[in-house]
């Protein structure tokens, strides 16, 4: 609420139509910006004022609510009773009949709304000096459901694929989630997870479900911020750090291994922009790989490879402030002194239409044994963000099966490389339809070489597209400087989608291709006198460029 722009109305509104939620509000705001001084507890009716030079720690509770709020309150007020009643038939019977409903009922009957997906409670407050946290977190006990309240999660069998449903008690056997995955300076590698079912001993042996393993666990700790409380059982419901594993990755699930399930996988979107990172001294090589490293097990969405043609170091992540922590990291808790390039966006290339029957022979004569290769294969566009898809469509026999994963192989490691402009492929199946093989000379080697050039020709063939990553951007800002924010969204091919006016502020909605985007944190600083905010997240469509080629040169062309 002391954001610039900040409208609680307003933005219970976006909650209720973009999210499709159902919010039901619990505090209601006494004052804005930089007036924001406490909340009203639409329960109680009680005013909760935070002091201006505390940090959040004490706050005054008051009976009389604000004069020129009252109103405002009172139909709140209604409206919360009434949503909370639409949910309860024995409550909704005493509203309809004007029966007065207690704060407890409403409470009571909240609690399993909210349980059952059908309330969203929404409370408002502030980061900057925590006022109205702890209503938050009052909320957060009374409201949200304890381990006990969900009775089964369902996951499926690793090997026969079926639904296993798992009641979340302890007298089940043994499953959970590890979430996340923290390497300690002092302790190791520290995986944390949330048990859902069954007991987990310190000292045991847990099975990780995705990578067919045993992993020991060595020790068992309760986290407290910074304090660490060491513990022999852990409990269906409880979030624990476990320290022993050493191949747990994010997303893992752990099991009994006589009872195996794999939780729903968590999707981790890929990376938006990439830059080059050295260290600046020949002895912090070796250092600066084990940090990197390290970070990428820590990050999922943190990647790194390295380009074997230029011999860089190329470090991906989701946006330029995402990779300029990681940086700062490495600096401050590393002690890694390191250069890094400019930002460099991850485009990618695709096919612009389906390509049949794309037929390469790869031979070659050396004397003695030669080469020999032969496929046919089919390409064809995917949806967006669908990936890469190879389909094995060989019959009778015209490609032995021992060949297939190698003409698969060359096929993905020509896609590493694209066509015209060295990105990626994406979103494209390539099917092995057809092709022959020789009794000698056939080997993994030409059929995995066959396999990559039928790649880039079917590629040519179908035509190729560029993918550029497009952001959708809002920036908030003082009405009088709408101008030349909108003149700035403009000049970086963005495209404006609207504005909103907000209190005395203004939001600028709009899509910007990520490449014109580098160092917008300085620009818009630099527009608005420092009075400026702005929030990037990636948006699901790239813009898309047909890449021509014409007398050696490679042209980019809007697609149609």
């Amino acid at each position: 609420m002391d954001k610039l722009g900040a409208n609680f109305e307003a933005t219970v509104g976006e909650i209720e139509e973009r999210l499709g939620a159902h919010p039901a509000i619990m505090t209601y705001p006494i004052g804005q910006e930089s007036e924001f001084k406490g909340v009203i507890d639409l329960l109680t009716l009680k005013a909760k004022y935070w002091d201006q030079d505390e940090q959040g720690i004490k706050f005054t509770v008051k009976d009389e609510i604000p004069e020129d709020l009252k109103s405002k309150v009172t139909a709140a007020r209604a409206r919360l009773v009434e949503k909370i009643a639409e949910t309860d038939d024995k409550l909704l019977d005493k509203y309809l009949n004007a029966v007065e409903i207690s704060v407890d009922e409403l409470k009571a009957s909240l609690r399993k709304a909210v349980i059952a997906y059908k309330l969203i409670p929404i409370y408002c407050g502030t980061s900057l000096r925590n006022k109205a946290v702890q209503p938050v977190l009052d909320a957060i006990v009374d409201y949200l459901p304890s381990p006990l309240d969900l009775k089964e999660i369902k996951g499926h069998h690793p090997k026969t694929n079926e639904v296993v449903v798992r009641q979340l008690t302890p007298t089940e056997k043994f499953s959970a989630l590890a979430f996340k995955i923290q390497l300690d300076p002092h302790v190791g590698k520290i995986t944390y997870a949330r048990i859902y079912s069954g007991v987990l001993d310190s000292g045991t042996y847990v099975y990780n479900v995705n990578r067919d393993r045993q992993e020991r666990v060595s020790r068992l700790l309760l986290m407290h911020a910074n304090n660490r409380e060491e513990i022999d059982k852990a409990y269906a419901g409880e979030i624990v750090a476990l320290v022993g594993p050493k191949d747990s990755k994010t997303g893992d699930t752990l099991a009994d291994q006589s009872a195996p399930l794999i939780l729903e996988k968590i999707v981790f979107p890929e990376p938006v922009i990439s830059l080059a990172i050295e260290p600046k001294t020949k002895a912090d090589q070796e250092k600066l790989s084990y940090t990197l490293q390290r970070l990428a097990e820590e990050d999922p969405t943190f990647k790194v490879k390295v380009n074997h043609e230029t011999g860089q170091t190329i470090m991906s992540g989701m946006g330029e402030l995402h990779l300029e922590i990681l940086v700062d990291r490495m600096k401050r808790e590393m002690g890694m002194n390191v250069n890094v390039g400019k930002p460099q966006v991850a485009y990618k290339e695709t096919v612009a239409k389906a390509a049949t029957d794309v037929e390469v022979k790869y031979i070659k004569q050396t004397g003695g044994h030669g080469q020999y290769g032969h496929v046919v294969i089919d390409i064809e566009p995917l949806p967006r963000s669908s990936g890469f898809k190879f389909v094995n469509k060989i019959k009778g026999g015209t490609i032995p099966s021992e060949f297939i994963p190698s003409v698969e192989k060359g096929v993905t490691e020509a896609l590493e490389k694209g066509v015209y402009l060295g990105f990626p492929m994406t979103d494209l199946q390539v099917s092995l339809v057809d092709g022959s093989y020789h009794d000698v000379d056939s080997s993994d080697i030409a059929f995995k070489i066959a396999g990559s050039m039928a790649l880039q020709e079917a590629a040519k063939r179908a035509g190729m597209v560029l993918l550029e990553p497009i952001m959708k951007l809002e920036v908030t800002i003082p009405e009088n400087f709408m101008g030349v924010a909108i003149g700035d969204v403009s000049s970086k091919r963005g495209k404006i989608l609207g504005t909103e006016k907000r209190s005395r502020a203004v939001v600028i909605k709009s899509y910007v291709p990520l490449a014109e985007l580098s160092g917008y944190a300085t620009t818009i600083r630099s527009l608005t006198e420092g009075r400026g905010i702005f929030y990037i997240r990636q948006w699901q469509k790239s813009r898309r460029w047909v890449i021509g080629v014409e007398a050696g040169s490679i042209f980019l062309f809007p697609f149609s």
